[in-house]
């Protein structure tokens, strides 16, 4: 099954080890799922964890990132000007990623993104976790 997880679900698996999502650290580790990234979806991750109010500093985000990244397989996005749009501008890289990736599932806790149509499942992570548990 290839997956795309929006930032905000890896962030909440990575940084908040005994949280809803923590689950899904050790899940992908296992390869229970192809995890599809792109240039720009890991672009933002970094630009997340490096937010003040998690105050880590860069070895702490190296260390995050290397429980992630080695498990992801890139995929090399093509957006085109016939995908969906999001009404979200700054998601619209895990719309294109997953199109371009032929996601089975979008894994976001993002109103905008549950709310669109698209070729494959979108779905929060309580729900992924009940489709895979």
């Amino acid at each position: 099954m290839k997956v795309v997880f929006d930032t905000n679900t890896v962030v909440s698996a990575l940084l908040f080890t005994s949280g809803q999502l923590s689950w899904l650290r050790h899940y992908w580790s296992i390869q229970n799922v192809t995890s599809l990234a792109s240039k720009a979806t890991v672009d933002e991750l970094i630009r997340v964890l490096a937010y003040p109010k998690f105050q880590l500093e860069a070895d702490e985000i190296n260390i995050l990132l290397a429980e992630f990244i080695p498990y992801v397989t890139v995929v090399k996005v093509t957006a085109r000007k016939n995908n969906p749009r999001c009404r979200e501008p700054g998601d619209q890289i895990f719309v294109d990623l997953a199109i371009s990736g032929k996601a089975d599932v979008l894994v976001t806790g993002d109103k905008a993104l549950l709310a669109m149509s698209l070729p494959c499942k979108v779905m929060t992570p309580r729900e992924f976790k009940e489709r895979v548990t």
